[in-house]
C-alpha cells in the first residue's frame, strides 16, 4: 500500500507537466464555392487570446503537412505549434485552405483561384473570431506563403490586434521564382523573366514550353498574375499593428535576408531569428538537405521551444 502511494504522489506531481487543460473543436467557414474547415484549441483560460494560423503555399493542410500525390510529408509543425500556444494559454484557430484536405469541397478550377480568394477566406475567419465572445482579441500569423495572405488580410482591419509573419518572403513572387531558377541555363532564366514581365503586366502568355509548363501551365497563370501583384515589403508597411516578423537561420526554403527586407519596410515591428529552426520550425544545426528532410519527415520532433516564447511574448506581453 505503501508503494502504491508513493507512486500515486509521483504521478499527481507529474500530471501539471504532461497534460494540459484543452479543447479541441470543430469550425467551419461558409464561402460561395464550399465550406471551409478548421480546428480551434481552446485552453481552459477565460477569454483567452486567439491566434488564425494560416497555412503555407501548396497543398500544406492545417497540421502544416502535405500530400503531393501518394506520398505524405508529415512534420505536423502547425499542429504542434497550436499546441503549444495552448499550453501557455493562447488560444488558436488553424484550417485547411479552399481545395485542399478537408476543405477540397471549397476549391475552384484552378483557372478561376485567385490569391485574393485566400486572403478573403482569411479575413473571413478573422471576422467569425471577432464576434466570438470566448476570445479576447485576434491576433494573425502567417507560415511561408500564408505570410502574405495574412499581412493582407490584417491591413486596414481594425479587428486584427497583432500580426506575426513566420519564414515569410520579404520579395514579390516573381522575384522569389527568377532566383530560384538562378542556376538553370541563360537561355531559361531569360525566358522565365521574360513570362514573369507579361504576367506583372496582367498579361497571358500562350507558347509555354513544355520544360516548363509546371510553372506557367495556362490554367494557373491568371493565379500567377494576381500573386505577383502584391510586394510583402510594400505590404507590411502599411500596416498599424504590432508586427512580429520571425525567421530560423537554418531555413533552407525562405532566406533570413528575406525577414531583413521586411523589417526595413516596417521599422516598427519587432524581429527575432532563431538559432538552429528551419522552415519547419523544427531544429536542424545543418543546411543539408538530407539533415533537412528528416525534419520535415518526423511529426514526432517538437517546434523549437524558443518559436513558443516570442509568440506568447508578442501575444501576452
Amino acid at each position: 500500500m505503501k508503494r502504491l502511494s508513493v507512486k500515486l504522489t509521483i504521478l499527481a506531481l507529474l500530471w501539471p507537466v504532461v497534460s494540459w487543460a484543452v479543447e479541441e473543436l470543430p469550425a467551419t467557414l461558409n464561402t460561395p464555392t464550399g465550406t471551409i474547415q478548421g480546428k480551434v484549441l481552446l485552453p481552459d483560460t477565460d477569454r483567452p487570446p486567439v491566434i488564425l494560423i494560416i497555412a503555407g503555399s501548396g497543398p500544406t493542410d492545417m497540421d502544416g503537412n502535405s500530400r503531393l500525390g501518394a506520398v505524405t510529408i508529415e512534420n505536423n509543425s502547425l499542429k504542434l505549434l497550436a499546441e503549444g500556444l495552448a499550453r501557455q494559454g493562447i488560444a488558436s484557430l488553424r484550417y485547411d485552405k479552399r481545395g485542399i484536405a478537408s476543405s477540397a469541397a471549397a476549391g475552384k478550377e484552378e483557372k478561376e483561384l485567385r490569391f485574393d480568394d485566400y486572403v478573403a477566406d482569411a479575413q473571413g475567419w478573422i471576422n467569425q473570431l471577432s464576434g466570438d465572445d470566448r476570445f479576447s482579441s485576434v491576433f494573425v500569423l502567417g507560415h511561408s506563403e500564408g505570410s502574405l495572405i495574412g499581412l493582407l488580410a490584417s491591413r486596414d482591419n481594425a479587428k486584427v490586434k497583432g500580426v506575426v509573419s513566420l519564414a515569410g518572403a520579404g520579395r514579390p513572387a516573381y522575384e522569389l521564382i527568377e532566383v530560384q531558377m538562378s542556376s538553370q541555363p541563360a537561355e531559361v532564366r531569360r525566358l522565365v523573366q521574360t513570362v514573369n514581365d507579361s504576367l506583372r503586366a496582367g498579361k497571358t502568355v500562350a507558347d509555354i514550353p513544355m520544360g516548363l509548363m509546371a510553372l506557367y501551365r495556362p490554367s494557373v497563370q491568371p493565379y500567377l498574375i494576381s500573386w505577383y501583384r502584391y510586394n510583402p515589403q510594400e505590404v507590411v508597411a502599411a500596416l498599424s499593428q504590432p508586427v512580429l516578423l520571425v525567421q530560423g537561420d537554418k531555413d533552407i526554403q525562405v532566406s533570413v535576408e528575406d525577414v531583413r527586407l521586411l523589417k526595413s519596410a516596417q521599422p516598427r515591428a519587432t524581429l527575432q531569428v532563431i538559432p538552429g529552426m528551419n522552415h519547419v520550425l523544427k531544429r536542424c544545426e545543418s543546411v543539408d538537405a538530407r539533415e533537412q528532410q528528416a525534419t520535415y519527415t518526423n511529426p514526432e520532433l517538437p517546434v523549437v521551444e524558443e518559436l513558443l516564447n516570442v509568440i506568447v511574448k508578442f501575444v501576452k506581453p
